[in-house]
């Protein structure tokens, strides 16, 4: 099967545009995307993730707007317990991964398959419910695996961190320790980064051309409370 490229022409000949124009698709498509993206047609959108990346496409100020608002919309992928098992590594709570879907999977045996009505659902359910709790687990610690092979960590030069000390004379002072963060706190600070890393194009496993071609998501009302929430981070 012969592999889609990004063809141009469809774009310049729709906005009646020469073939020399500047900037052009495909030579400098995000430029071109600033200017251009609000007029083009949704069937020709698509094509310029072939030659664009979600972080790229961050720049383009519509695309942010369009991604923020979807987060506002409650996606399931960005919900807290899609997010947590999509993204384990970004995850620094307590609450294991499959304690959700056990509960799920326990009461689709005792509610829905025949009604709960048979004594032996009910040990059904439970069963069930471990599968999926240790499939899930299992699931997790594969992805955890996987992270953290491609994680390189640099090597602390801790003789030159020693000579430091020596030559200092006087060894830092601790700063004083903060109360621990309760699961609670940490479940929402995850939901806030990953809204955070999902309007910035950095998160994988998602599918962002549903999102950043999609022009149901403008709303111009919102343009000034995006710009704010960008400001906002910025200074953190």
């Amino acid at each position: 099967m012969a592999q889609h490229k990004f063809d141009e022409a469809p774009s310049l000949k729709y906005l009646g545009l020469p073939e020399d124009y500047s900037p052009s698709p495909k030579g400098e498509p995000i430029s071109f995307l600033k200017k251009h993206l609000a007029q083009l047609p949704p069937h020709l959108l698509p094509d310029y993730a072939l030659i664009t990346t979600p972080k790229q496409r961050t720049v383009i100020p519509l695309i942010r707007n369009r991604r923020l608002q979807y987060t506002r919309n409650a996606p399931v992928e960005l919900n807290f317990v899609q997010a947590r098992n999509t993204w384990p590594h970004l995850w620094e709570g307590r609450l294991e991964p499959g304690v959700e879907e056990r509960k799920e999977e326990k009461a689709w045996a005792e509610d829905s398959f025949m009604a709960g009505s048979d004594a032996h659902v009910g040990k059904l359910g439970r069963l069930l419910a471990d599968y999926e709790e240790e499939r899930e687990n299992e699931r997790v610690r594969a992805l955890r695996r996987i992270k953290a092979d491609h994680e390189i960590l640099p090597e602390e030069d801790e003789d030159s961190d020693l000579e430091e000390e020596e030559e200092d004379g006087e060894e830092e002072e601790e700063p004083p320790q903060s109360e621990p963060e309760t699961d609670a706190q940490k479940r929402e600070d995850f939901e806030r980064r990953i809204n955070e890393r999902f309007v910035y194009g950095l998160l994988d496993d998602i599918d962002y051309n549903k999102v950043d071609w999609d022009e149901s998501l403008d709303i111009d009302d919102d343009r000034e409370a995006e710009e704010r929430w960008f400001e906002e981070d910025d200074d953190e």
